[in-house]
């Protein structure tokens, strides 16, 4: 017979963290989880700085994402937060079909991607697959994306010039493509125009690049910004 501290721990529950910057789609997927014996919100976040902090805090089994929030894209938080807390799955809730986005998020670590458009009941199977540690992809995704990538990296997230980059870097790469100035860049992260050159020859030297265009294009590509986004 069961004792019922082992039928507790038999029921525990999903914890997922969400994150989206829009507070309607936050409270939409709140309400989506609330209906579920078997799992539970218990965090949100509306940026990716903030998220990393709750994730610290909460140490979410799954976490739910979206690739266009403020602060620090979302592809950068999946390898973020999986360096945080390894154990913790990452599916990503976007807007955005490309194959860049979708190969990306996969090489730093999430294990699920579904799109804003997906059913409910997609989103609930994305969350209880990639907590058995499954892989889940919209089923609007052709699946010979994600086959294609288990055949180029084995199955394992691939380091790329990109993940060469510190965080400070990261940071500075991101706030530059996005078209931030030297200042701007500086104050944001509370650090010397200086400081933020230095990072930027360094960043310019490791991807092997030669100006702030070549960057965005190399942004746009590896999928850390949006180039509709951009364009406008």
């Amino acid at each position: 017979m069961n004792s019922p501290r082992c039928k507790e721990k038999k029921m525990r529950k999903t914890r997922v963290l969400i994150v989206d910057d829009h507070a309607i789609v936050r409270e939409g997927l709140r309400q989506i989880l609330s209906g579920q014996r078997d799992m539970e919100a218990v965090g949100e976040a509306k940026d990716g700085l903030e998220a990393l902090r709750k994730v610290k805090e909460l140490q979410p089994d799954v976490t739910l994402l979206d690739i266009s929030i403020p602060r620090l894209s979302g592809l950068e938080a999946v390898r973020l937060i999986k360096a945080k807390l390894p154990e913790s799955q990452i599916v990503v809730f976007s807007m955005h079909k490309k194959e860049a986005y979708i190969h990306h998020a996969l090489a730093s670590g999430a294990l699920g991607y579904i799109l804003k458009a997906s059913p409910n009941s997609e989103i609930l199977k994305a969350i209880r697959a990639v907590r058995r540690g499954s892989y889940f992809l919209s089923e609007h995704i052709n699946a010979e994306i994600i086959e294609a990538y288990l055949r180029n990296h084995g199955g394992k997230p691939s380091a790329s010039g990109y993940d060469l980059l510190s965080e400070r870097e990261q940071q500075v790469f991101r706030l530059m493509v996005e078209g931030r100035s030297t200042k701007q860049v500086a104050d944001v992260l509370s650090i010397s125009p200086k400081t933020v050159e230095k990072h930027r020859a360094s960043i310019m030297n490791k991807l092997g690049l030669r100006d702030l265009m070549s960057l965005v294009k190399y942004a746009i590509r590896i999928g850390v910004i949006d180039p509709e986004t951009w364009e406008d």
